[in-house]
């Protein structure tokens, strides 16, 4: 599989499972759960990141922090399709903020 089709496949089956029993698929068990129970798993995940990147800097194997930031993308996903969204529509945004300078892109939310 081609890396640039891995987000657009994830967020295809993390659609589908919405349909699936809850006791068959662990992300179809975290729909079931709410929004409450996937907004715990991001910041779990959130949290473990920190805790890598941490260690990554004190000599720590960054391929733990690779790991720890896969998770909290794929539970971002999960987030992002419980709202009805998409990591495409967070890619469209990225997009739409190339060239402006972060600076300015974050005093426009003022």
């Amino acid at each position: 599989m081609a890396q640039g089709e891995i987000l657009a496949q994830l967020s295809e089956i993390l659609e589908q499972r919405k349909a699936e029993d809850p006791d068959s698929s662990y992300v179809a068990s975290l729909y079931n759960k709410g929004l409450d129970a996937i907004l715990k798993k991001v910041g779990e995940e959130a949290t473990e990141t920190v805790m890598a990147a941490k260690d990554v800097a004190h000599g720590g194997d960054v391929d733990k922090l690779v790991y720890e930031v896969a998770d909290l993308w794929f539970h971002t996903m999960v987030l992002l399709a419980q709202q009805n969204a998409t990591a495409d529509d967070v890619l469209k945004e990225l997009a739409r903020r190339f060239g402006v300078s972060g600076i300015d892109e974050k005093a426009a939310r003022k």
